[in-house]
């Protein structure tokens, strides 16, 4: 599957990309582009907008491997058959007995990897 994404980090191996789902992706040097990257600064720098291709998730070790090569076919994507459940902030504010307001966790973008991400959790 293809998504947007910034990228967050550029390293000697490759760059982080952000593609929404609180877990960066990485894009490696030899998935940067079609030519021979020596440096992925040559390619990339941080804050830029790219589109990416997901080549593998790896749930254990928490992973996200991906491509911006044009030639790479986007890995199939599994059903999607079952309802996701509503965010904790669309159910309405949490109450709490202490003085401190309640903390509000952030959930990722609406997106296939995210629902993706969801199901094989549920496994």
């Amino acid at each position: 599957m293809q998504l947007p994404g910034i990228v967050t980090n550029v390293t000697r191996f490759g760059a982080f990309v952000d593609v929404g789902v609180h877990q960066d992706g990485l894009v490696h040097v030899s998935e940067l582009a079609d030519r021979f990257v020596k440096d992925p600064a040559e390619v990339v720098k941080v804050q830029q907008k790219v589109i990416v291709t997901v080549l593998e998730v790896d749930l254990p070790r928490k992973r996200i491997s991906l491509s911006m090569r044009s030639g790479t076919k986007p890995a199939k994507a599994a059903p999607t058959g079952q309802k996701t459940p509503r965010a904790p902030e669309a159910q309405g504010p949490i109450k709490s007995k202490g003085s401190k307001p309640p903390t509000q966790h952030r959930q990722p973008f609406h997106n296939p990897l995210a629902e993706a991400l969801r199901q094989l959790k549920r496994k």
